[in-house]
């Protein structure tokens, strides 16, 4: 499942930054390398791992306690983040994202898009952009739904309805990424945005990061 909408966005505000940019590209390359050489330094160097079975997970058959507070903590190559669920505003995408990280089918997987300034992405079992759980499920976000800095959404393509969810999900960098209300909002970030943007970091114009960033293991909490 290749995210279209995603990428011609993020290629869109890539164009409007080139063309607002001066002639020093030397500087802004120079920079760029910077960047990715201390945020380097605050990961740990990891392989690339090997691709997971696409699909092959089982669809949760219930839904998380709305009253609870649930968190998913991610523990990566670049350190720890942590999301709290928004159980009312997406009870079938919060109980499979749950679920998965649970299984562990987050595990040992890696964040294989990053856009700087727009998203980090992962979820992907095969680490290609295009695998998934092998089920979807569906929460359309309301129409004032706004994707700023630490929200956490689900990716899907173009042509699929409003709010379907397989595995991938994205955590907004931006202040504000401009996307339609099109993303099933899963959560945001509460803990660890630091490490978010450590990720963001390695990532590139190509939206490949500069070396792996490696989801070592997911855990659920509930309160």
């Amino acid at each position: 499942m290749i995210r279209p909408l995603l990428a011609l966005i993020a290629l869109l505000a890539l164009l409007v930054a080139a063309g607002c940019g001066d002639d020093d590209s030397g500087g802004e390359t120079a920079a760029a390398t910077d960047t990715a050489a201390t945020a380097a330094a605050s990961c740990a160097e990891v392989a690339q791992p090997d691709a997971k079975p696409d699909g092959g997970a089982s669809k949760p058959t219930g839904k998380l306690d709305p009253d609870k507070v649930h968190d998913v903590t991610f523990t990566t190559s670049c350190g720890e983040f942590t999301v709290r669920l928004d159980v009312k505003g997406a009870p079938s995408t919060t109980a499979s994202f749950a679920k998965l990280a649970e299984d562990g089918f987050y595990d040992g997987t890696t964040f294989h898009r990053i856009v700087p300034g727009f998203v980090i992405q992962g979820g992907d079992p095969t680490g290609t952009g295009t695998g998934g759980p092998g089920y979807q499920t569906i929460d359309k976000p309301p129409a004032n739904a706004r994707y700023v800095k630490g929200v956490v959404a689900m990716a899907k393509t173009a042509a699929e309805p409003a709010g379907t969810s397989g595995s991938q999900f994205y955590v907004v960098t931006a202040p504000d990424a401009g996307l339609p209300p099109d993303y099933a909002i899963v959560g945001e970030v509460v803990e660890g945005m630091d490490t978010v943007v450590r990720i963001e970091e390695l990532g590139s114009p190509s939206e490949q990061p500069v070396r792996p960033v490696v989801i070592e293991s997911a855990t659920v909490s509930e309160s």
